[in-house]
Order: C-alpha cells, then sequence, then structure tokens
C-alpha cells in the first residue's frame, strides 16, 4: 500500500468489509518498503523466496531472474533490498525466464535452478554462484521449472518442445517426459506438483490444462531406478520413461493461452490473459471437494468453484502465485497494481480484492513471492525493477 495516499486507500479497506462488519483481513495489509532498479535494464521475468533455511537470517533471501542474469537478494531488517550474490551467464544471448529453490542433500546447500530461451537448466550453488550442473537436453526454450516439494532431487521443467520434463539433479539424469499423442499440441508454460508430489498438473498455449500421475507403477520404479544410476561408470545412458496420456485433460475452462496453474490443495487455480483466475477441480478428485462450497458450477469433467476477478492483465505470461501456507493469493497485472486476496475463508462471498499500487510503478509485473513467514512480498517488472513491501504491524 502506497505510504503517499493513506486517506483513499483507507477508504478502499473500508469497502472491504464483510456482511458481518469485520474488515479484510491483517494477512493482506502491506506497506510499500522500496525499490531495485537492475543495471540491465530488462525485463524481470521471475522471482522467488527461498523457503529452505534453518537460519532466520536467510528467511527472507529471495532470487529474481532476467537477461543472462540470475540475482540473488536479502530483504533487511531496515526495509532495503540487499544484493548478495549475482551470477551471469557466458552467452550474452542467454534470457532466462524462470527460477527454483532446492538444496543439495548430501550438503545441504542452497541451489537455485534458472532456465529461459536457450533451453538450458543450470543449477547455481546460492553461495558462491558458480554453476554446478547443466542439463541442455529439453533442446527449446524452458519456460517454468518446479522442484518436487518432498524429494529436493526431482526437478519438473516445461517448454517450447509440448513436453513436461522430470529430472533427477542428484544423479545428472532425466527421469521422465510427459507429453506425446494425447499430450499437449504446443508450448507448455506452467507446472506445478500438488503438496504430496503424486501429481503434476501442467498448461500451455493450446488451451488446455492437463494431469499427470506420479504414482504409476512404472513411474515410480523409474524413479528408483534414476537414483541408482551412476552417469560415469554406467555403459548405457539411462532409459527415459514416456508417458503418453495424461490422467486428466481440459479445455473447457479457457479461450486462451494459460499462463500459469497451480494446485490449492485438492482445487486448482490457472489463469489466462482474461483478467480472471479461476479455481476449479477435475471431477475424478469431487470426493475430496470440500462440502462448504455450495455455489460450484459442474460441467462435463470439471467442476468450477469460483472465479478471482481483477483488471488491466490482457497480456500474457504475468504468473500469480500463493504463499507458503496456501491462505494468500496475488498477481500483478501489466500497469504495476497487485491484486490480493485472502483464501482461507471458505465462504466464497468473502473473496475480495486488495489492491497494492505505487505511483511510480507501473510496469508489468511479471511474478510475485511472499516470504515463508508472509511478513514480506517481492514482485518483479518489465522495466528491470525489483519491488519490496513489508506487512503492517
Amino acid at each position: 500500500m502506497s505510504p503517499e495516499e493513506p486517506d483513499r486507500k483507507r477508504k478502499r479497506f473500508d469497502k472491504n468489509r464483510s456482511k458481518h462488519g469485520r474488515k479484510s483481513t491483517s494477512r493482506l495489509a502491506y506497506r510499500y518498503s522500496c525499490h531495485n532498479k537492475e543495471e540491465h535494464g530488462k525485463p524481470l521475468f521471475g522471482v522467488q523466496f527461498n523457503y529452505y533455511y534453518d537460519n532466520p537470517d536467510e528467511s527472507k533471501i529471495f532470487a529474481s531472474v532476467g537477461a543472462n542474469k540470475v540475482s540473488l537478494y536479502q530483504c533487511t531488517d531496515d526495509g532495503r533490498i540487499k544484493l548478495l550474490q549475482a551470477y551471469t551467464d557466458p552467452d550474452p544471448e542467454e534470457d532466462f525466464y524462470t527460477c527454483a529453490w532446492s538444496y543439495l542433500q548430501n550438503t545441504s546447500e542452497l541451489v537455485v535452478a534458472t532456465a529461459g530461451a536457450r533451453g538450458v537448466i543450470r543449477i547455481i550453488n546460492a553461495a558462491t554462484t558458480d554453476c554446478i550442473k547443466c542439463y541442455p537436453g529439453q533442446g527449446n526454450a524452458i519456460n517454468e521449472l518446479k522442484f518436487h516439494p518432498l524429494d529436493p532431487n526431482l526437478l519438473a521443467s516445461v517448454g517450447k518442445d509440448h513436453l513436461v520434463h522430470l529430472w533427477n539433479i542428484k544423479n545428472d539424469t532425466c527421469i521422465a517426459i510427459f507429453g506425446g499423442i494425447d499430450g499437449h499440441r504446443d508450448e507448455v508454460l506452467s507446472v506445478d506438483f500438488d503438496i504430496l508430489g503424486s501429481k503434476i498438473i501442467s498448461s500451455g498455449m493450446d488451451h488446455s490444462i492437463k494431469m499427470w500421475t506420479l504414482e504409476s507403477e512404472m513411474l515410480e520404479e523409474t524413479i528408483k531406478k534414476s537414483y541408482e544410476y551412476n552417469p560415469a561408470t554406467a555403459e548405457k545412458s539411462f532409459k527415459i520413461l514416456h508417458v503418453d496420456e495424461p490422467q486428466f485433460s481440459t479445455r473447457d475452462i479457457h479461450r486462451n493461452y494459460i499462463d500459469c496453474v497451480r494446485w490449492f490443495g485438492n482445487l486448482i487455480l490457472s489463469k489466462s490473459c482474461e483478467n480472471s483466475i479461476v479455481c476449479w477441480q477435475p471431477t475424478c478428485l469431487t470426493e475430496k471437494l470440500n462440502p462448504d462450497i455450495k455455489k460450484a458450477t459442474p460441467l462435463d469433467n470439471l467442476v468450477l468453484v469460483h472465479r478471482f476477478d481483477y483488471n488491466q492483465c490482457d497480456i500474457w505470461y504475468l504468473r500469480f502465485c500463493l504463499d507458503y501456507q496456501q491462505k494468500t493469493l496475488a498477481v500483478g497485472n501489466q500497469v504495476g497494481k497487485v491484486f490480493l486476496w485472502d483464501v482461507e475463508n471458505e465462504n466464497l462471498s468473502q473473496y475480495r480484492a486488495v489492491i497494492l499500487s505505487h505511483p511510480k510503478c507501473s510496469a508489468a509485473i511479471r511474478q510475485i513471492s511472499i516470504s515463508r513467514d508472509g511478513s514480506c512480498l517481492v514482485y518483479a517488472c518489465d522495466d528491470g525493477t525489483v519491488w519490496r513491501w513489508d506487512k503492517k504491524l
């Protein structure tokens, strides 16, 4: 919330009272702290907080990616954004689109995976910014990376080749490729694991969303074999499993590119360039649907639960985020505004957006990330700026 306009913003909060007279939750009350502009001045496409830490000093470290650079920052206690490390790719034509955090199990060292236009996944040591591993196997632009929620070695990647790849970064192997006859027919733009790591959801330019299971006997066996495989001593390359058939597929949600999809418990959130994030669920999962949701709209193979509407967001590749506890939903638009919803409330009528804006921010917001404790929110923009907002005390 901009400190320059306290009175007008206070009125906006008053409008967000519920039927019972309660104000919007304090979870959404953020104030502007600062912003930095990266010297290359090119669009920043990705930003992610680190959720793996034991030391509280590491709780507000985040990465941003844009051009051929990965920057690691810390949100300091005095309200600044401090640059810690930076990695510059040796290829000046590289343009990073995405990043994801994990750690090495044998040393507990933090790593950042990044990829982009060149189609090469790079694993970067967060402490030294050395590129310790690289995987060129995807062959074309990579749009998103996501680590498994329980196994820090399993990494999913999606991109221009219409496929979902599953990697084991411990033994440097591609485990499985999801796609083919019943797969995506155009670029895959987004991917996510469910909270148990048993399913993958993917979406793309073909207007489709597909759900893939990781619980098949054959895939579980292939993942196990990937841990036994040693590329340094093996006589043959690892046998990649090809999965052609998704567990579920639909083109009924959106009528344009689907640039972001996320699991929300047993529900799914997805967006296109249609000024709305749609909450829905495949009918194959409806037995787990919350019985308190009364306004769900059934279709042939899915249930529409709710739409989170906002405005001025009709360009693609603007990605929303859920916080670590899945209680706050955030998305930015193409004119520098952030829309926040408290999604802990199961009463759909209570889902009211709080808007964060600053007079100096007018560029498209490509991605938002919220710190694990929810105290800090950052976002990356098309003009090469990173913005920090802190929760009001």
